[in-house]
């Protein structure tokens, strides 16, 4: 079980400016010293796309520090109060401990070569691969209590990141729940037991309506179990479907998740109008909806 939600900003990978940002590992996207520059480039670009790296020069990075260190933060009530853990350190506290702290902690640019410049940068942000579908990025090392306004203020000042869609904002608070990507199928029924089925919060689905989600599905099933009918399995084209996906996929950096168009299957026509591509989402799922038969 998971007491405290420490969850960094996720963000779709589609909004995140490319022209600015590269894929690599640690030292395995560093440029090796007699590397011709082309015969680099041609080798990075056919790396894991798991990490996503955003370079910052010197004056960019301290300006950003800057900006986390006089940022608004949320007041937490005496029960969300705690020690603070160095492995889950709010990315606001460690900035207050020094200019440099965040350069040699989560924005260790150490292994790296800025494409533009060919140099090592002054620091750098990586985004980790969240979802199996490669659509979605959490910020690594950002877990925060900033106000949501602030996170998005000052996170889109990172270069590459200006116009970033965030799905989830950061937070710090307390949270239980059980790791559902190894113990659960997409119903929410204990996948060796299939007697006990878990709904709400505890699943990992975050918020009022998601959680009701849950349980809704959760209800139909067991209803169905004792009246000997077939187990419904929401399609992964609805949000339902998709919350119901996302906790039961193995993942071993699992966080909680809100509803969102970015745990939805992406289109395979590709649409940058948002309005439009959110509204063709909906049609989609609307229409998967129809197909539900959920008997008396």
């Amino acid at each position: 079980m998971f007491f405290y939600d420490a969850a960094a900003p996720i963000v779709e990978k589609d909004s995140i400016d490319m022209n600015i940002a590269f894929y690599g590992d640690r030292y395995e996207q560093e440029r090796g010293k007699d590397e011709p520059y082309d015969e680099w480039i041609k080798r990075i670009e056919k790396q894991d796309a798991s990490y996503i790296n955003l370079p910052m020069n010197k004056e960019e990075y301290e300006k950003f520090v800057n900006e986390i260190i006089n940022a608004e933060v949320v007041t937490l009530h005496d029960f969300e109060k705690r020690e603070i853990f160095e492995g889950c350190m709010p990315i606001e506290i460690m900035a207050k401990r020094g200019i440099d702290t965040l350069r040699f902690g989560p924005l260790k640019p150490v292994g790296f070569t800025d494409k533009r410049t060919g140099r090592r940068p002054y620091a750098l942000v990586q985004l980790r691969q969240d979802n199996k579908e490669g659509n979605l990025y959490n910020i690594v090392g950002f877990q925060t209590n900033l106000k949501f306004g602030e996170q998005k203020r000052i996170f889109s000042s990172i270069p590459g990141m200006e116009k970033a869609s965030f799905i989830k904002y950061g937070v710090m608070h307390r949270n239980t729940y059980i790791n559902s990507t190894i113990l659960l199928d997409n119903t929410y029924n204990l996948k060796n037991d299939d007697n006990i089925y878990f709904a709400g919060q505890i699943t990992g689905v975050e918020g009022y309506v998601e959680s009701i989600s849950s349980g809704f599905l959760v209800g139909v099933n067991i209803a169905n179990k004792v009246l000997g009918k077939d187990k419904i399995e929401m399609p992964k084209e609805t949000v339902m479907g998709a919350l119901a996906n996302y906790i039961s996929t193995e993942n071993n950096k699992f966080q909680p998740m809100n509803a969102n168009f970015g745990i939805l299957p992406q289109l395979e026509e590709k649409i940058k109008d948002k309005k439009l591509k959110y509204s063709r989402m909906s049609e989609i799922s609307l229409n998967k909806i129809k197909e539900i038969k959920i008997s008396n």
